[in-house]
């Protein structure tokens, strides 16, 4: 998370903008920062009323655009805290247990807990709260950006971010764990966008559509990104 400067915040609302234009958005882009342990949660932004799970405040920010921060215990969901670096793994979501016991999504618990191992994680406790807020009108410096959208925005997007340099996008998934390691921390620790399918967790209490598709963008991917999106979209930009 970087200190905040008004005029960079600015161009990131400005960048929001033109993404919700650009891509015909229908909510809005959520930024994302994680404020590291001894770090100070910036004034002025409140704390988030009741429990919710970390995919529930995204797709609620991104719908009321609302900007709010929540701490270990307003996380409903500790496993997506945990991805976070907000507490430890619950024991038998790290065992591999939940997903092969409870959710019968595995044959065997060996094959639950090599998924789990690879699970995008923080160091736990290494984070003390998480901030939300649209891009558009967001107030402090994002860590990184979630963008829930349809296939055919996924694909601009995808197209814009290679738009100055080539190549190809790696991403890799399992369905689970989605909105908080695939979009948030797997971003946060490779500088690389993280494109995921969802989760059974995020698909049964969000309202993301089954049509939607979920993707993180580091904010340092953010300038070229909308650079790329204007060529390719087609428009000049608002600015």
């Amino acid at each position: 998370m970087e200190t905040v400067n008004s005029e960079q915040i600015n161009e990131i609302n400005e960048y929001g903008k033109e993404i919700i234009e650009l891509l015909q958005l229908e909510t809005s882009p959520v930024a994302v920062a994680l404020v590291p342990k001894g770090a100070e949660i910036p004034e002025g932004i409140p704390r988030i009323k009741g429990k919710m799970k970390h995919c529930e405040i995204v797709d609620h920010t991104r719908k009321t655009k609302e900007e709010f921060y929540a701490v270990l215990e307003d996380q409903a969901c500790k496993g997506g805290a945990a991805a976070m670096g907000l507490g430890h793994m619950p024991p038998k979501l790290a065992s591999g247990e939940f997903y092969y016991d409870k959710l019968k999504h595995f044959k065997t618990l060996e094959a639950s807990k090599k998924t789990l191992e690879r699970v995008p994680m923080l160091e736990a406790e290494s984070t003390q709260a998480t901030l939300y807020a649209p891009l558009e009108s967001v107030t402090f410096v994002p860590d990184v950006i979630v963008i829930i959208c349809s296939p055919k925005q996924m694909m601009l997007l995808t197209q814009a971010a290679l738009y100055n340099e080539g190549g190809r996008i790696e991403t890799e998934f399992a369905g689970k764990q989605s909105i908080c390691s695939d979009a948030v921390a797997k971003p946060y620790l490779t500088g690389k966008m993280g494109i995921t399918v969802g989760c059974t967790g995020s698909r049964t209490y969000t309202g993301i559509q089954e049509s939607e598709l979920t993707v993180g963008i580091p904010v340092k991917m953010l300038k070229d990104l909308v650079e790329g999106l204007r060529a390719i979209v087609g428009k000049a930009p608002a600015h």
